[in-house]
Parts: structure tokens; sequence; C-alpha cells
């Protein structure tokens, strides 16, 4: 289901099913790079891990339910949330990503 660079699949596997997709500037000339994943969890420790290089946002589609969603922010918060618990500061390999989305975190209305 992995899908890095190259053409997406328009209909993930299996009916019922939500893709993230990880939009990565890669510091290339040529454009962007996408990134597909199964699951947030995947989408958050590959953030932690630093497997992106200059990662824009993160968008869910699921073709069945006919729905997207920017999950940037989200991706953000849980970034922030998992530093909370370890006591430590955002790592700088985020840090561009976190900054960008953390922007919405804190204009939500509470």
């Amino acid at each position: 289901m992995l899908v890095d660079g190259g053409s997406c699949r328009v209909v993930p596997y299996g009916a019922d099913q939500t893709v993230y997709v990880i939009v990565d500037n890669c510091g290339r000339t040529d454009g962007e790079k996408k990134f597909e994943r199964a699951d947030i969890e995947t989408v958050v420790n590959e953030f932690m891990a630093g497997a992106f290089v200059d990662p824009i946002r993160v968008v869910a589609f699921n073709t069945l339910e006919h729905w997207s969603q920017d999950l940037s922010a989200a991706v953000a918060e849980e970034i922030q949330t998992r530093c909370d618990i370890e006591g430590m500061p955002v790592p700088e390999h985020v840090r561009d990503f976190f900054d960008r989305h953390s922007r919405a975190i804190a204009m939500r209305p509470r």
C-alpha cells in the first residue's frame, strides 16, 4: 500500500480505507513528492523519526465516504503532545512544519 513518489493509486486497496498523504518539498527542484501511509500513527511516528525532508501538509482521503481533510494541524498537535509527554522540545527536523501548523491550533476557537 505504500507509494513513495511516483503516481498514487486512484482508489486505495480495500473499499473503506482512509489513506494519509504527506506532501514533502524534499528540497527538490522538480517539485513536491507525495508519500502515502495507511494510518495516522505511522504518519506521526515517521515525522518524529525524521523520515521527511520538508513536509508541507498531511491530507487524509476516504474514497468510499467521499471526504478528504487536511490533518496538518492535528499532526502538529500530536507531535507537541508526544514531546510534552517525553519532556523534550519539538525535534529540529519537524520544527518548520510544526511552526507553520501550530499557528492553526492556536487560532482555533476553544
